[in-house]
């Protein structure tokens, strides 16, 4: 199997990340890079973390589980795995297994109170952050702006979730100039809540992708989620 050249890629993506950081007066040490890795190899990955990266993304939890966890090459492999894809009810088990560093897309009360009670099981906290459909697009998972302030006071409340802020994926366009609306509503949805619900950590906003994510980094994203760039297109 011919690799792409995944270091170069990934130095190329992190001087991106340090210009758009520079365009907005920010610091690209605050901002985390997740390799998405959806669909490729472990082989991708390892090179990947043989160029010194960490951070990978995974959609589906059973796809992550065999590729991180169940896969003996990924032993004791310095990776920190992000689960950034929706999670049904049915996979919330699978999706604790996988151990992720944190969730990216908890989209609804159901899911958050599931994931809460099988934590609770196991002892542990989960990291997460929740999902904003900011652009009321029928295809995109996660609350409305106006549904997420209702249900945040049960949503704090539940003692094995901790969040640190927001997601979103706004609708795709070529044009990564269409995208900056929605990573702005983000934003100005951000800081809304912090200033309501002040008890709660709103440290991060995962937005952007391979197209868009300077962009997103201009707009305020301490996360962006990118695989084509690095990895080239999915198989």
């Amino acid at each position: 199997m011919s690799l792409p050249p995944i270091a170069d890629n990934l130095a190329r993506v992190h001087e991106r990340i340090a210009r758009a950081a520079a365009r907005a007066g920010r610091s690209a040490d605050d901002i985390t890079l997740v390799a998405v890795t959806k669909t490729h190899p472990w082989a991708y990955v390892a090179a990947a973390l043989a160029a010194g990266h960490r951070d990978f993304g995974e959609n589906r939890p059973e796809e992550a589980y065999a590729k991180f966890i169940e896969n003996p090459e990924a032993a004791d492999q310095p990776f920190r795995l992000h689960l950034i894809g929706p999670i049904q009810s049915r996979k919330a088990k699978i999706a604790l297994a996988c151990r992720p560093v944190l969730i990216h897309s908890i989209d609804r009360l159901k899911i958050a109170r599931r994931l809460d009670r099988l934590a609770g099981e196991q002892g542990i906290v989960l990291d997460a952050l929740l999902e904003v459909n900011v652009s009321g697009e029928p295809s995109k998972h996660g609350w409305s702006p106006d549904a997420l302030r209702a249900e945040l006071p049960e949503l704090l409340a539940l003692p094995h979730l901790r969040f640190h802020g927001l997601m979103t994926i706004p609708p795709y366009d070529p044009d990564p100039e269409a995208a900056r609306p929605y990573f702005i509503a983000l934003r100005e949805l951000r800081d809304a809540l912090a200033a309501a619900f002040p008890q709660a950590d709103w440290s991060h906003l995962s937005m952007g992708m391979s197209h868009d994510f300077e962009v997103a980094i201009e707009e305020g994203a301490t996360m962006v989620r990118v695989g084509t760039a690095i990895f080239g297109p999915r198989t």
